[in-house]
């Protein structure tokens, strides 16, 4: 279940929001008039959503080359070249 806070929480308990986001790794939702207003994380959950993003956009852009018919290297193969150019 999110975490959900008011703005009026941010302003007087950051601390304790701040420890929560370290705590769950999860972000906090803030609320303002009742309604959504802002999201609140942690750096390293921050970094891990952007890697996360990061990936997706990567296996996006390999299954759209896969789909186009281009030429693909095999996976032994691949291997096989980092192996020689690393020993």
């Amino acid at each position: 279940m999110p975490t959900i806070r008011s703005i009026s929480d941010l302003r007087n308990r950051a601390d304790e929001i701040s420890r929560i986001c370290h705590a769950t790794a999860e972000p906090v939702f803030i609320t303002k008039n009742g309604r959504d207003d802002l999201v609140v994380m942690s750096q390293a959950a921050y970094e891990q959503h952007q890697a996360r993003l990061d990936l997706y956009a990567k296996l996006d852009e390999a299954e759209s080359e896969a789909e186009s018919g281009r030429s693909l290297v095999a996976h032994d193969d691949l291997m096989r070249r980092f192996k020689s150019k690393l020993g």
